[in-house]
This record gives structure tokens, C-alpha cells and sequence, in this order.
């Protein structure tokens, strides 16, 4: 028996990262630039496209949770 394998030729480009080179963590581990956790930034090369939005819509949050003019 003969198995085919087939490459997935539509490969997603990887989710940007949110980084704008203000890197600097509050009293609560949050970046104050990108308001990713300090755990996330430094996990963010290993997420998956799907964990880098899921990210990405928490730092939305964050976001606008401190800094209500965004």
C-alpha cells in the first residue's frame, strides 16, 4: 500500500507581533508598549498563528483597559 503525502502549499505567514520597541513591563507584567504579558512575549516565537490572535485579542483588551483613549 502507497501513501501519499501532500505539503500544504497555502502556508499562513506568521501573525505579527504586536512589539513597538517600548518595551518596558508595569506592576502587573504587562508591557506598557504592546500590553502583552511578559510571559507572552517571551512565548510568542513558539505560538501558533491561532494562540498569537487569541494573544492579540487579549492585548486589545488590556489595552483599552489602560488606556481608554486607544
Amino acid at each position: 500500500m502507497m501513501v501519499e503525502v501532500i505539503e500544504n502549499t497555502t502556508k499562513e505567514k506568521p501573525v505579527k507581533s504586536p512589539c513597538v520597541s517600548v518595551c518596558v513591563l508595569n506592576d502587573d507584567d504587562v508591557c506598557v508598549g504592546c500590553y502583552r504579558t511578559g510571559r507572552e512575549i517571551t512565548d510568542w516565537g513558539a505560538y501558533t498563528n491561532e494562540q498569537r490572535r487569541e494573544v492579540l485579542a487579549k492585548v486589545y483588551k488590556r489595552g483599552k483597559a489602560l488606556n481608554p483613549f486607544l
